[in-house]
């Protein structure tokens, strides 16, 4: 059976895997050798300040991958001083992997907090070009003549803004309004063209054949 992990809610190994691995380190470095006897669980649970059960628990799990060997009655001995080199082996990859995760995670967390700010600044940059932007501009309302020549083109085909310098924001036409028109609409004669534009750029709206009416502002 492979060795899995446990972990806490703060992704560090169980108290009892870390004692497994304290020993077998021990194991693996010679201070214990195969056929040794080394102490038995009351004197493991007081050299490591814990629990009786959990020494338990890790000389189990040292059993189950065959460093040791329990003798219920006797104590404890070493059995493969190769399986403890394995095990601590395995648990340095898989603590490796871990701390990887952990980390990335942590990188995670931060992108998002920037992630966050780089969204709020960005809205207010928007907000505060928009007020500049729109501080000397006014709504004003314009008809369209026969004569115009962007009767029977659309706002794309004449290039309305860069033509004008005005931004059309909606057009008034029998009655009905039409929100944000796109690119495709045609220009038709008699159309209300309701468009935001500095005051300078409404004597070139009616070089255009656009008629300047009641302003919003």
């Amino acid at each position: 059976m492979s060795f899995v992990p446990e972990f806490t809610s703060r992704s560090r190994p169980a108290r009892y895997i870390n004692i497994a691995v304290d020993i077998a380190t021990r194991i693996a470095r010679g201070e214990y050798q195969e056929g040794q006897r080394i102490f038995g669980r009351s004197s493991l649970a007081g050299r490591y300040n814990v629990s009786p059960e959990t020494i338990r628990r890790a000389l189990a799990l040292l059993e189950e991958r065959g460093i040791v060997k329990l003798h219920p009655g006797v104590g404890v001995t070493v059995n493969s001083r190769v399986a403890a080199e394995n095990y601590v082996a395995e648990f340095g990859q898989r603590q490796v992997l871990s701390d990887i995760q952990k980390q990335l995670h942590s990188y995670l967390e931060e992108r998002n907090k920037l992630d966050q700010e780089i969204a709020r600044l960005t809205s207010e940059l928007l907000n505060y070009t928009f007020k500049m932007a729109t501080r000397l501009q006014r709504i004003q309302e314009f008809r369209v003549e026969q004569t115009s020549p962007f009767t029977g083109k659309s706002l794309g085909e004449v290039q309305f803004r860069s033509q004008t310098g005005a931004t059309v924001l909606a057009i008034q036409r029998n009655g009905r309004e039409i929100i944000s028109p796109e690119a495709q609409t045609v220009i038709q004669p008699g159309d209300i063209l309701i468009v935001i534009a500095h005051p300078e750029t409404f004597e070139r709206c009616q070089e255009f054949g656009l008629t300047p009416l009641t302003g919003l502002s």
